[in-house]
């Protein structure tokens, strides 16, 4: 969209047209290219317009919170389908949590951005796909094979919500730079969602047991299960018309928790020597050592994703270097642990899985390390690093898309 600004930056209508094809992605290029067009008329007003700040939240029109309300009802039903048709809870949550939210998101941007018919059959097929599979693999008590295989399509279902949100648009690495940064708003919002629906809950509860009324378990039944898969459309559709109210707050929690992060990850490897814990031999502790690593690199992506409209400052930047080549450490620790495993007590599902998913994340790491330090000595901007981390990201969603449908074909459930 940067080009069409610079093209039509004198036809006021074409302006207004781009913007309201897509606020969001007009608002982060246009701010990036202010700084050489600053100067001209249309330029300053485009400037102050987007940068005013408002305390009112917009709702836009009845379209669009019918559709949010619309997406909200059907994500419910879907949740409520154990229990309107005779499902096993056991059997249906696993495998279809992905299905009770995901979908609704990708319909929300597929309409927002007005896909074409045939990205919107790519989008239903690979979801449908998706359900038949998983629901078809047979039900056997603690597999591991079958364990791996919902993880990861949560992880696929995720690559095909980027696929909406980006339009399309496979190689548009700003806008998968801008799906990063729709993920950190979102888990924002929907914390503070989640926070105020739980007072409400503990309120309501508390009012209609003072009268004698126990509502505990219809209002868990019959609202919550329709409330919760309701808290991510709801965040969406807020993020997206409303970017003003989380948009600089998971840049700053980023920014806050990047150093925090740094320390904590160095006393907790000096703690491990002492302590005597190894994931060598503790299959529990190698758990624990991965979901941190995958904790520790989300806080990387999203520092990145987050401000990557303007350059970080060097002390943020030595921050994120010193953080990468700590998580370097961290998984290269993980990875030998893997592999040691893997030599000593054979080859599994889980084993491959995370040797696989570690090689992936160390690769990436090294890409992101070797910008930042670019970022450093003037020869490239952060705004780099956050291309080699949206570029990637087809990377890990091709490994999520083995895992999930082949490794129950290849190693049996």
């Amino acid at each position: 969209m940067k080009d069409q600004i610079l093209t039509h930056l004198k036809d006021p209508e074409k302006l207004e047209m781009l913007y309201r094809s897509n606020k969001g992605t007009f608002k982060s290029d246009f701010a990036i290219l202010y700084p050489e067009v600053k100067g001209s008329l249309i330029a300053e007003f485009w400037n102050e317009r987007l940068n005013y700040e408002s305390d009112e939240i917009n709702w836009r029109n009845g379209k669009d919170l019918l559709f949010v309300l619309f997406a909200s009802l059907v994500a419910g039903f879907i949740a409520k389908l154990p229990a309107i048709l005779g499902i096993e809870e056991e059997f249906f949550y696993p495998r279809n949590i992905g299905f009770i939210v995901f979908p609704m998101l990708a319909a929300y941007f597929a309409w927002k951005n007005k896909l074409s018919i045939g990205k919107i059959a790519v989008i239903v097929i690979t979801i449908l796909t998706g359900v038949i599979f998983i629901n078809s693999v047979p039900d056997v008590q603690e597999s591991d094979t079958l364990i791996l295989s919902c993880i990861h399509l949560l992880l696929f279902l995720w690559g095909i919500l980027g696929f909406a949100f980006v339009g399309g648009k496979r190689k548009n690495i700003e806008k998968r730079l801008g799906f990063l940064k729709y993920n950190g708003d979102l888990l924002v919002i929907s914390a503070l969602i989640c926070i105020a629906g739980g007072i409400m809950t503990g309120i309501t509860i508390g009012l209609f047991s003072l009268l004698g009324i126990n509502i505990e378990q219809f209002y868990f039944e019959y609202i919550v299960v329709f409330a919760l898969p309701a808290v991510p459309i709801l965040g969406t559709y807020l993020t997206q018309t409303n970017p003003h109210l989380v948009g600089k707050v998971s840049p700053v929690i980023a920014r806050i928790f990047s150093p925090l992060v740094l320390v904590m990850l160095v006393i907790y490897l000096v703690a491990m020597v002492y302590s005597g814990k190894d994931p060598y031999n503790d299959r529990e502790f190698l758990l624990i050592f991965n979901v941190l690593l995958i904790g520790v690199m989300a806080i990387i992506f999203f520092s990145v994703a987050g401000s990557s409209e303007s350059d970080k400052s060097k002390p943020e930047v030595i921050i994120l270097i010193l953080l990468s080549v700590v998580t370097i450490l961290v998984n290269g620790i993980a990875l030998s642990a893997i592999l040691f495993r893997i030599s000593e007590l054979g080859i599994t599902p889980n084993r491959i899985a995370v040797l696989g998913a570690n090689l992936l994340i160390l690769v990436n790491l090294v890409m992101v390390t070797a910008k930042l330090l670019k970022a450093t000595s003037k020869k490239e901007n952060p705004e780099g690093v956050g291309n080699v981390i949206a570029g990637y990201l087809p990377v890990y969603i091709i490994w999520a898309i083995i895992v999930a449908f082949t490794f129950p074909l290849i190693f049996g459930i």
